[in-house]
């Protein structure tokens, strides 16, 4: 399998579930409890652990440079996409999500979209290399065996 495509694939994972939960937390009134944004990170670290595992598995792939690359990679285009939605969500759908950024403790005031789409850029660079960095302490003595070829 394709490097390109294990990234791709888990990134719009990764996406799907970000998005997914936005709308569960929408649709229950949720979204302006500030704290469950943070679960964002169960996605991304499930993202980022099923591409660097698909690669091992599926490409025999144990370098321990390339399976961090394949990571940081996933993530930075989940990060990506989940930027493009966030755009969309706020200039299309609602714009009163802008407000709500600023009533929580997290951001401040007098945010404009350009200002939170730096800031999520940088966050979200800075997560993928953390959660790629993490795995890979698990990964790095890792070693393909006969028995996982498929």
């Amino acid at each position: 399998m394709a490097s390109n495509k294990i990234i791709f694939s888990n990134a719009l994972l990764i996406f799907a579930g970000i998005v997914g939960f936005f709308l569960i937390m929408k649709i229950f009134g949720l979204e302006d409890v500030s704290e469950l944004r943070f679960l964002n990170f169960a996605f991304v670290l499930y993202g980022i652990n099923r591409a660097i595992k698909t690669n091992i598995i599926k490409n025999h792939e144990s370098l321990y440079f390339s399976n961090f690359l394949l990571g940081i990679g996933t993530s930075i285009i989940a990060v990506a996409l989940t930027i493009l939605g966030l755009i969309i969500y706020v200039d299309f759908i609602d714009a009163g999500f802008m407000t709500i950024l600023e009533q929580s403790s997290f951001w401040g005031q007098n945010l404009s979209l350009p200002l939170v789409v730096f800031a999520l850029a940088i966050e979200g660079i800075a997560s993928s290399v953390i959660c790629s960095f993490i795995l890979m302490q698990y990964y790095k003595n890792y070693k393909v065996s006969n028995t996982m070829v498929t």
